[in-house]
């Protein structure tokens, strides 16, 4: 009977925000990756939402961090705590101990996969399994990973950027660096400091890699006027910004992802790429959708680029598909089953 009562959970934790998707009810929860905690005693004081109101607005005592960083979990408690606290809200009122399926980078260590598992049973988990990144990704983006036919995936986040060709539901090559969303802010940031002598916040940052983010060749350049602090006087001073810009202001960030793709479609059997020149790669995740970058991976690499109807949400949609398989499964990393 409590089996039947359990609720299958799939959990993707970004560097910016984290996804829950509950077996039967589809994303039931969308929030900031932000944690406030209380450095005097060591205790969390908000998570999510909550926490993220609380940053740039709180007393001393109190510091609001992202706890992901470059796709690892910086902290064992911190991460117990924010387990805890989506595995409840995902669960309602009535708490039954949930089977849990969490997202994890390609690239995770031995120590990191046992840490978040007892992080995930401290948290209340009835059984806890992984999944790399990019093969929920794909499965969410719509990718057939199980046949013995070639796909590939780039799974941009916040902190890091996910390249995976699959096959046979495995992953045949792979890479995993550490630039994404906020290597993008950082760019961006760091353009103005240099070119215009003026320094922006993070979330100013932001808003103009949304707004006017373009990092491929474009005749009709949109603009935006952001207010910045002058780095002589200390003074605020508007300046206005143009698209066109951010194809020097993001080209080292861009440029790495660009590296990485190339150095794994080398490393994968010419059969395989013979599939992806046919299909064409798929572009998740938050920076899938900064604008041109799927025109400027196709022309750089020669093969079709798209992205996925709904790439913020790709990961956890595509581990979501899975719980109905996982009750059977034993606990730890699964193994997709493959169609010949």
């Amino acid at each position: 009977m409590l089996d039947k009562l359990t609720r299958n959970i799939a959990i993707d934790f970004g560097t910016a925000s984290v996804l829950v998707y509950v077996q039967g009810q589809g994303i039931v929860l969308k929030e900031p990756s932000v944690v406030a905690i209380d450095v005097a005693s060591d205790h969390v004081v908000r998570v999510g939402q909550e926490a993220m109101e609380m940053m740039g607005r709180t007393p001393d005592h109190i510091q609001a961090i992202r706890p992901m960083k470059n796709g690892s979990f910086s902290e064992y408690e911190v991460t117990h705590q924010m387990l805890r606290y989506f595995i409840r809200r995902a669960c309602g009122k009535v708490w039954i101990p949930p089977r849990v399926l969490i997202c994890v980078p390609t690239r995770i260590t031995d120590i990191e996969r046992r840490a978040i598992m007892d992080a995930s049973r401290e948290a209340g988990a009835r059984r806890t399994y992984l999944i790399e990144e990019p093969k929920a990704a794909a499965l969410g983006a719509g990718l057939d990973i199980l046949s013995p036919v070639g796909s590939m995936v780039v799974n941009i986040g916040g902190g890091v950027c996910d390249i995976a060709v699959l096959s046979m539901g495995s992953i045949v090559s792979s890479d995993t660096i550490p630039v994404g969303g906020d290597k993008f802010d950082e760019a961006i940031l760091s353009y103005i400091r240099r070119r215009y002598n003026i320094l922006i916040t993070e979330s100013t940052a932001e808003e103009i890699k949304i707004q006017i983010g373009d990092v491929y060749e474009h005749k009709k350049p949109t603009y935006l006027e952001v207010t910045g602090r002058t780095l002589t006087e200390g003074s605020s001073k508007p300046i206005l910004l143009s698209s066109k810009e951010m194809i020097e202001a993001l080209y080292e960030p861009i440029t790495a992802i660009l590296d990485s793709i190339c150095m794994v479609i080398e490393k994968t059997p010419p059969e395989l790429v013979g599939d992806i020149l046919q299909k064409g790669m798929v572009l998740t995740g938050g920076g899938a959708t900064l604008r041109g970058l799927d025109r400027l991976i196709e022309r750089v690499t020669g093969i079709p680029t798209t992205v996925a109807r709904k790439p913020i949400s790709s990961t956890v949609m595509g581990a979501g598909s899975l719980l109905p398989l996982i009750n059977s499964m034993p606990e730890g990393m699964i193994s997709l089953p493959t169609r010949v």
